[in-house]
């Protein structure tokens, strides 16, 4: 699709709508000296208007403080500042600690949960946390546990806390919530489980539920309306989950939530992408298994869905739709279009139209993907929306205990959770990417509540006949599908990016270095490295007339969990283990904020 911008800009700033959204959250974001949401804005963007530090004084960057958060373990998400005050958090036990920034950081208050560690064991990939949330004076806490917890803003003391799962049947809770209105937004984990996903809206005042919203299942348990609910411009029909699963396979279906939201305060949907189908072994559910590996856009108040698209019917792969949609208002073909777009584990990025689902563009961000050849693009086509399956690399055909090999991306996806930013000065995505192939034997698996339900043995390798490293950062253009420039990297970026006015994208790296590039070219402009593997997403704030640079660093998640987790077998941690068998030597486990600043 040939398409051009004119003036493309951030969607969703304050705006006449502000007051559909919930006004104190509207209010801390619209202050540029704040980081007062894990996503930047509503919108997913995490771009900033700070503009001190530029691509010609980010050279001389140093640190200014640090803080070690006394947990090891991966350290996702980033901290919050609200005012003069940050809010860090950690990987279990999910402490959490309020900074005093006009004190060298001295600590106000600490909020230590007393959970029970045997979460630990059905917690898939580490012990991670993506983070707090605020709204309305208080601080949100997503607990391993899947407690979620509100804690006053300025005391720490408890003001309600809910318990939305149970992790006797292996559900937990990793993701960072989403205030949004009067409501909270929080999803489940647990896909390897068995679990059946779902959205949960608490009610901000008190924590009761307002709605849910099941990912599988019957219509009215999933929220939607079969006449209403669109599919690629189409009702979603009957049972449309119902009939695309064998028996009762649904109830234990996966389709877990443990990304990221957005929300578009004009159109009052929330948006967020749904996880593999359980079993990883692809024979014992045939089906298009609806609707797993789905972006659903749903109205905040009711919950009920507007549309839904799904991008990998039948996944065979583990590829997760659970990375962030990231909103902005650009110009296709002439035309101003509120637009949606994804990177998707399964290597394709796309580009659809977030009021009517509408797919625009569905083209490969890493061009070493192989297991599909094409998303079709042509709405009169019985194939419309659906990726094109290269038989060699189908599990599914393939069968049960036989090794399919060379399938790139690998099951952790081109891209994970770990979160690209967009600048509108360039009208460019800031993608941090995984240039990962594996080999996968899918076999029989017997489901037990709390007990793994995976089905699949993995091993992961650098995509061949490549730059050998695992990883590269890109800049990618949403309109035409198209990577500007690529830089490549040793091991995945694992770390979420940040784009700024002053021209410079940041991100991390497993090893541990900070890096700063130019946001036009990708040259790199200033690189630190810190005590620890960075998959935590960088994020700024200004304080004192002062511009900083924040990121946490503690190696962990899906690519270091042999060294979070002291494994040593090549296909344990789902098959990273090996993949990622180097790590060791460049970083060792360690939780610490660092921030950074220019001299003077």
């Amino acid at each position: 699709m040939k398409s051009m911008i004119k003036g493309a800009g951030i969607a969703l700033m304050l705006s006449g709508t502000a007051a559909l959204a919930n006004e104190s959250v509207m209010a801390e974001i619209a202050k540029p000296q704040q980081w007062a949401i894990q996503t930047g804005d509503y919108a997913n963007t995490r771009y900033s208007t700070l503009d001190q530090i530029n691509k010609d004084n980010v050279k001389d960057l140093r640190v200014a403080w640090s803080f070690s958060t006394g947990v090891l373990r991966g350290h996702e998400g980033s901290p919050l500042v609200i005012g003069d005050v940050m809010y860090v958090h950690t990987p279990f036990p999910n402490n959490v600690f309020a900074l005093d920034l006009n004190n060298d950081g001295k600590i106000l208050w600490k909020y230590e949960p007393q959970q029970d560690p045997n979460v630990i064991a059905v917690m898939c990939c580490d012990t991670v946390s993506r983070g707090l949330a605020y709204a309305d004076g208080m601080v949100f806490l997503p607990q391993a546990d899947t407690t979620v917890v509100a804690l006053d803003a300025k005391t720490g003391e408890v003001k309600w806390q809910t318990k939305i799962g149970d992790p006797a049947i292996g559900e937990t809770l990793t993701m960072a919530t989403m205030p949004v209105k009067d409501k909270l937004m929080v999803g489940i984990s647990g896909g390897e489980y068995g679990v059946r996903g779902r959205a949960t809206a608490l009610n901000l005042k008190d924590g009761s539920v307002a709605w849910k919203a099941y990912s599988t299942g019957p219509d009215d348990e999933m929220l939607v309306d079969p006449e209403k609910t669109m599919v690629l411009g189409k009702p979603i029909g009957k049972d449309s989950s119902l009939n695309s699963w064998e028996g009762d396979q649904w109830k234990i279906g996966g389709g877990t939530i443990w990304g990221w939201f957005s929300y578009d305060p004009d159109t009052n949907l929330v948006y967020y992408g749904t996880g593999n189908p359980s079993t990883w072994n692809p024979s014992q559910r045939p089906g298009d298994n609806k609707w797993s590996m789905t972006i659903m856009a749903r109205d905040a108040d009711t919950g009920m869905a507007k549309w839904f698209y799904q991008m990998t019917p039948h996944d065979e792969w583990d590829y997760d739709g659970v990375n962030e949609n990231i909103l902005t208002n650009q110009t296709m073909d002439g035309v101003e279009r509120k637009l949606l777009t994804h990177f998707d584990r399964n290597g394709f990025g796309y580009t659809l139209d977030r009021e009517t689902g509408e797919l625009l563009v569905a083209k490969k961000f890493d061009p070493a993907v192989n297991w599909a050849t094409e998303v079709v693009m042509d709405p009169a086509s019985d194939q419309y929306g659906r990726p094109q399956v290269v038989a060699e690399y189908s599990t599914s055909q393939n069968g049960e205990d036989e090794n399919t090999t060379g399938i790139c991306p690998a099951a952790l996806g081109s891209k994970d959770m770990q979160p690209a930013a967009f600048s509108p000065k360039t009208n460019l995505f800031y993608v941090p990417t995984n240039h990962v192939c594996m080999d996968y034997e899918p076999f029989r698996v017997a489901y037990t509540a709390g007990q793994p339900y995976v089905g699949a043995t993995l091993s992961m390798f650098p995509a061949p006949e490549s730059h050998g490293g695992m990883g590269n950062f890109i800049a990618w253009d949403n309109t035409k599908g198209e990577i500007k420039w690529s830089l490549p990297e040793q091991f995945s970026v694992w770390s979420g990016a940040l784009a700024t006015a002053g021209d410079v994208v940041f991100y991390g790296t497993l090893e541990g270095y900070l890096k700063a590039v130019s946001a036009d070219t990708g040259e790199e402009l200033y690189k630190f490295k810190t005590p620890s593997g960075i998959i935590g997403n960088v994020m700024t704030y200004e304080h004192g007339g002062k511009q900083y640079i924040g990121v946490l660093s503690g190696v962990g998640g899906w690519a270091g969990i042999g060294l979070a987790a002291g494994l040593t077998n090549p296909n344990e941690g789902l098959g990273a283990v090996g993949g990622y068998a180097s790590l060791s030597q460049y970083t060792e486990l360690g939780g610490q904020l660092t921030v950074f600043e220019l001299p003077g």
